[in-house]
């Protein structure tokens, strides 16, 4: 018997466990590098993004139901509060969906796994909004 995404850990396996996270921040980051309609939210990034990569992947780990890698180093973490300072609205969420979809195009996870993804990170993406 398979057990479903979104199970124990079952969501951070298939995502590849720590090194496959990473691999799917980097291919995010450089979607938002690359797409012209992801100008917007690159725009409201640092120029360094060592940073938000490295944020983006531990909060990844625990949303995902894999280690709690975030809270150690950054402490607790609010979606809204901590995007409250952006200009965040609809063209802007769909975006950043548009970059992680281009991301988990680019990784070897399994279409239902992908499909998941998108589904389930539109959750943390529409917290995000701000207007």
């Amino acid at each position: 018997m398979t057990i479903p995404f979104g199970t124990e850990d079952t969501s951070f396996v298939a995502a590849g466990g720590e090194q496959g996270l990473i691999a799917l921040v980097d291919a995010f980051y450089e979607a938002m590098h690359t797409l012209p309609e992801a100008a917007v939210i690159r725009a409201m990034h640092p120029k360094d993004l060592t940073a938000s990569r490295d944020k983006l992947a531990r909060f990844l780990s625990g949303w995902l139901n894999g280690p709690n890698t975030y809270q150690p180093k950054y402490g607790r973490i609010s979606i809204p509060s901590a995007h409250r300072h952006l200009d965040i609205g609809e063209e802007e969420m769909e975006a950043w969906l548009t970059c992680m979809r281009v991301a988990l195009d680019k990784q070897p996870y399994t279409d239902d796994f992908k499909n998941y993804m998108l589904t389930q990170l539109r959750v943390p993406a529409s917290r995000c909004r701000t207007r």
